[in-house]
């Protein structure tokens, strides 16, 4: 017998005529299946297109392929094939469900809740339970978000649209909702980086556009903020938002430039005027606001307003904690107002930031006011000015010991008698040290004088009384009767 003729006794006729176009789509549709079972989502879903295209009017084939685009998070898709199932089986349960789904990946909830009415109207009131679930967790949060952003809690609406994206992973509004939140609070890389996304997969995308726009805006970019404004009034020419924002920005950069000019001119009140202004159109511009209030803390201090120079500092640093120019405006204001605690913290932090040659010498010059600020300010107890004579500084001391002695005291009632003897004794230490060169010398530049040899614990102010006044054999005691006019002192001259 010829090879030819050699025939399978197990095949039938059926075998060996041509296979039907359902019979093949089926085949199609089983393989996969099988490879949807084992995750191999790709390789089904070239099965599941050969089965469509072998049969094109069947709804079961549609149902498969939107469930495989699922899970290749292919939702626009899916739903599109969802959506053709039902139309060629309005029966389709399983295509409403899955109708749902989709629409809640996508964050659709007015349509995904259509489909779970559809879905429980065939399948009963325990159908679709777990889309259902979802769909009103998500009306939650987005009303939650709305009630937040209008109260302008921003940071709480990117909490709502953050957990409205665990259920919509493809929604477009929950990311452009979280990114503008996200810009309003100050984090515009991350705002720019999901608006920038969006732009990727459209172009003409109106909302993303905006978000890029308040980002630009917001990083004080006006003019490239100007022209995503514009790009979207062009879009979308009744987006209110982008209306809004444009109008303010334009505002803002006015009054801005305007208190610059004047600035430039002199013109120091009206340049305070105009930055005050621009202060109040729009608190949402964190970058503008504090160089605002830079330029207000300058002006401030032409004027010699220094108290009101640090407030406007300290605003400026509550919106940007390190402004370098706010920092060290603000510590030079401290330094005035003889706040010298608060301005060594604010050159530490200036240091910290910048670890500079002249920031450490700034440093080390506010350490050594503030060490000058806690001792005893000899020239103000004797009562002469720093740059004071030795003549000076005698003539002083002899008025104010001979004011304070203590035995001119001695009937006064004990707090005041205590008193007196305090400041006998700060007149001495002050009248030892200016009164020695070398001392003097170190006091002058900021030296513990403790650390002078014997230090100041050691100046006896009434060995300093008894060598001032009996220098030369001069020589005196305390009686009562004449002497020194209005005291009970009396002299006697050997």
């Amino acid at each position: 017998m010829a090879e030819s003729e050699i025939v399978d006794a197990d095949l039938t006729i059926d075998d060996l005529l041509p296979k039907s176009p359902e019979s093949l789509a089926e085949e199609k549709k089983e393989s996969g299946n099988h490879l949807y079972k084992f995750k191999n989502y790709k390789g089904a879903l070239v099965m599941y297109n050969e089965a469509i295209q072998l049969c094109p009017e069947n709804a079961s084939y549609y149902g498969n392929r939107s469930a495989c685009y699922m899970m290749l998070g292919m939702y626009k898709k899916a739903l599109e094939d969802a959506q053709k199932s039902v139309v060629l089986d309005p029966t389709f349960t399983k295509g409403y469900i899955r109708i749902s789904k989709c629409c809640i990946a996508l964050g659709d909830i007015s349509g995904g809740e259509q489909a779970v009415r559809s879905a429980t109207e065939l399948g009963g009131a325990d159908c679709a339970t777990s889309e259902r679930r979802a769909l009103e967790s998500l009306r939650r949060l987005h009303e939650d978000a709305q009630r937040a952003m209008e109260a302008q809690d921003y940071r709480r609406a990117v909490f709502c649209m953050d957990r409205c994206l665990d259920y919509s992973p493809s929604s477009s509004k929950a990311k452009l909702t979280k990114a503008e939140c996200l810009a309003m609070i100050g984090r515009c890389q991350e705002a720019q980086e999901i608006a920038n996304d969006m732009i990727r997969q459209d172009s003409l995308d109106a909302e993303a556009i905006f978000v890029r726009g308040l980002c630009l805006y917001f990083e004080d970019k006006d003019d490239q903020a100007f022209k995503h404004f514009q790009q979207v009034l062009r879009l979308a020419p009744d987006h209110k938002k982008a209306i809004e924002t444009y109008k303010k920005a334009k505002l803002l950069k006015q009054k801005k430039e305007e208190g610059n000019e004047a600035f430039k001119m002199g013109r120091w009140q009206q340049a305070l005027t105009l930055y005050n202004e621009a202060l109040t159109i729009d608190k949402n511009n964190r970058a503008v606001i504090a160089k605002l209030y830079f330029n207000k803390a300058t002006v401030c201090a032409k004027l010699n307003q220094i108290k009101e120079a640090a407030e406007a500092c300290t605003a400026a640093l509550e919106l940007d904690e390190n402004y370098v120019k706010a920092l060290l405006r603000r510590a030079k204001c401290y330094s005035e107002l003889g706040d010298y605690e608060e301005a060594v913290k604010d050159y530490e932090r200036l240091y910290k930031i910048d670890k500079s040659k002249e920031n450490k010498i700034l440093l080390q010059e506010a350490k050594l006011a503030l060490k000058k600020s806690k001792r005893k300010d000899y020239y103000k107890i004797l009562g002469v000015e720093k740059c004071a004579s030795e003549d000076d500084i005698k003539k002083a001391y002899r008025k104010r010991a001979l004011v304070h002695h203590p035995d001119r005291h001695a009937g006064a009632p004990d707090g005041e008698r205590r008193e007196q003897e305090r400041r006998f004794k700060e007149v001495g230490e002050a009248y030892g040290v200016l009164s020695d060169p070398k001392k003097r010398a170190r006091y002058d530049h900021g030296h513990d004088m403790d650390d002078d040899s014997g230090g100041m614990a050691d100046i006896d102010p009434n060995v300093v009384f008894q060598t001032f006044f009996n220098r030369g054999g001069q020589h005196f005691d305390f009686q009562s009767g004449g002497g020194f006019p209005g005291s009970a002192f009396s002299f006697q001259f050997g």
